[in-house]
């Protein structure tokens, strides 16, 4: 079994986050969802496994106030703290295997762009929703972006899961409500493509109310 820190860890080593397969100069999809989630811009919101993403940068400019990135590379929040400069300090920082993740307090949104199809184990995904359901509030929103059907099988030499709407709603189960899906096919800095899924869910409450 691959030894995920480490992996990513010599992942961003090896090359610049710029040339990684998955780099985005700009984080259109996502932060359409986001924009669709209509939150306050004082709304707490993590990015888990954003790493070396632009998007805690876009965010940040658009003034939202309670940021977060979580990676399991510590190499990888390096470089985007490094990048922010003092708007560094604005942010929480977590160094962590999502499945291991105890988080300090709420989330009112949850953005997942290309972690949750790296776990081919059921039993680390049953983990990831365990912690994602300890996280994210009653009527928060999750967006989770994955290898679609038909793309890809394999990234950064790991096997994957590809995901449509039923497929991940059933690892999820009945307490997330799909709202929204759209597809995106991403460009590699090589030029090769890959095919995502992009799917905004929205947690309810034990009365099945948002």
């Amino acid at each position: 079994m691959t030894n995920r820190k480490i992996h990513w860890d010599q992942v961003y080593t090896n090359k610049s986050p710029l040339e990684v397969s998955w780099y985005q100069s700009e984080p259109a999809v996502s932060l359409k969802l986001i924009h669709n989630a209509r939150l306050a811009k004082d709304a707490p919101i993590i990015d888990v496994g954003g790493g070396a993403s632009v998007l805690v940068d876009r965010l940040s400019d658009e003034g939202f106030q309670h940021l977060a990135v979580l990676d399991i590379s510590g190499k990888a929040l390096a470089y985007t703290k490094e990048r922010l400069g003092h708007k560094a300090q604005e942010v929480e920082w977590y160094e962590a295997d999502i499945t291991k993740f105890i988080a300090p307090h709420a989330f009112t949104l949850w953005h997942d762009r290309a972690v949750f199809h790296f776990l081919t184990d059921p039993a680390d995904r049953g983990k990831y929703v365990e912690v994602l359901k300890q996280t994210l509030t009653p009527g928060g929103h999750l967006i989770i972006a994955a290898f679609a059907i038909g793309g890809p099988t394999k990234c950064s030499g790991l096997d994957i899961v590809q995901y449509d709407s039923d497929k991940l709603g059933a690892e999820l189960g009945e307490e997330f409500l799909l709202v929204e899906q759209t597809q995106e096919m991403h460009i590699t800095p090589t030029g090769k493509e890959q095919k995502f899924g992009y799917f905004r869910l929205i947690r309810q409450g034990r009365n099945g109310r948002t």
